[in-house]
């Protein structure tokens, strides 16, 4: 079983910073690419951010280029989303999942329907 637990959610003001985490309890050994995504009220979970099981490359949401920088740290079985320069429109619950089925670990995933492992969530809210 595969658990994963994100943290670093909160309220934070138009233009502020805040830095996610999310830890996988895993012992497969095996090596898979991570994404994050978000789902805001209404609305239909979208692709944030996604990395390699490298980290070397990385792919982002159009939203969030140049604002939003995703990196692992394999040791800590952790990876992170530093967002900055937050808008109201990045409210959403986030999510962490993890493609411990990937064929290709170096290939970044866009796709929800190909991740197997999710988190729970953790509220993001950008007041303006």
């Amino acid at each position: 079983q595969v658990q994963l637990v994100e943290s670093g959610g909160g309220l934070v003001q138009a233009g502020g910073s805040l830095r996610l985490s999310c830890a996988a309890s895993e012992r497969t050994g095996s090596r898979y690419p991570m994404g994050w995504f978000r789902q805001a009220p209404g609305k239909e979970r979208e692709f944030v951010a996604g990395i390699t099981w490298s980290g070397i490359t990385t792919n982002y949401g159009d939203s969030v280029k140049g604002r939003f920088t995703i990196s692992r740290d394999n040791a800590k079985k952790t990876v992170y989303l530093q967002m900055n320069s937050l808008k109201p429109e990045d409210t959403a619950v986030y999510y962490c999942a993890a493609d411990l089925d990937a064929t290709n670990p170096f290939r970044v995933v866009t796709s929800i329907s190909e991740y197997d492992y999710w988190g729970q969530g953790t509220q993001v809210t950008v007041s303006s």
